[in-house]
């Protein structure tokens, strides 16, 4: 699996990947503990709020992306929107009210939605063999599994030191360490594609998932998961801080411990 860092355009991309999933690990920890400090005991509403915004923005911007992705020089592309997200992590520590949360989550995850689909349409241009792109698949899968841990962990030694503000600040420096990887790196032009109207293009991967059989038992199954992981996000800094009355490092504790149970 470890064969296709070989390629250097692809390594550097996956490193950016890695780092910047990093940052928004630090960044939902902080995001919590946030909540927490603004809302009490309500922080669970206002994690929940919070979700449900990512999750409009990814719905409804993440085929968008996905479609125009075959148009637009993605590196270009992939570096500003890695801008925007470093710019609302730097503004996060600064808000007071919590409609500025949501503001600025609205708009970290409209750039999120776009990069994600962005990427992912990169690779099998950087990696055009079936059995490398799927050995890409798997170590770009392995990083998300393995953030869902390093990042809690990494929240709660810095948590040891520093407030949870400067948790945003490893945020900002891992969207544009991000940035700076993409831009040290040529991307191949995408490859021409069978022209398809705008429609075609935004629905035809929900179209195929939905009349598969298989991949239909999967959504099913990742609900179910996403429902359970849901509640954790939401509502672990209440239970742990004030259910228990323990501290911010221990929430970042919990949150890995969820994690190494995914």
């Amino acid at each position: 699996m470890l064969q296709v860092l070989a390629n250097r355009t692809y390594r550097y991309l996956y490193l950016a990947q890695v780092i910047a999933l990093i940052g928004t690990g630090l960044a939902t920890v902080a995001l919590g503990l946030l909540a927490y400090d603004l809302a009490g005991t309500q922080a669970g509403a206002v994690l929940g709020t919070a979700l449900a915004i990512k999750m409009i923005a990814y719905v409804g911007v993440a085929p968008i992306a996905a479609a125009f992705a075959e148009r637009l020089p993605r590196r270009a592309m992939l570096v500003s929107l890695d801008l925007v997200r470093a710019a609302v992590a730097l503004l996060l520590p600064f808000v007071s009210e919590i409609w500025q949360v949501y503001m600025l989550i609205f708009v970290l995850q409209l750039a999120s939605a776009a990069f994600t689909p962005t990427f992912q349409a990169t690779i099998p241009d950087v990696l055009p063999d079936e059995k490398e792109y799927t050995r890409a698949l798997s170590l770009s899968r392995l990083a998300y599994d393995l953030e869902s841990v390093a990042s809690p962990m990494l929240a709660a030694a810095l948590l040891t030191v520093v407030s949870f503000h400067s948790l945003f600040a490893g945020t900002v420096v891992g969207f544009l360490a991000s940035a700076a990887l993409v831009v040290s790196v040529v991307l191949p032009s995408p490859k021409a594609a069978e022209r398809r109207g705008i429609y075609d293009r935004t629905t035809r991967g929900l179209r195929i998932y939905l009349s598969t059989p298989r991949l239909r038992g999967l959504l099913a199954l990742s609900l179910a998961v996403s429902a359970a992981g849901s509640m954790v996000i939401v509502n672990t800094v209440v239970l742990v801080q004030a259910e228990f009355g323990l501290t911010q490092r221990a929430t970042a504790l919990a949150l890995a411990a969820f994690g190494g149970g995914r």
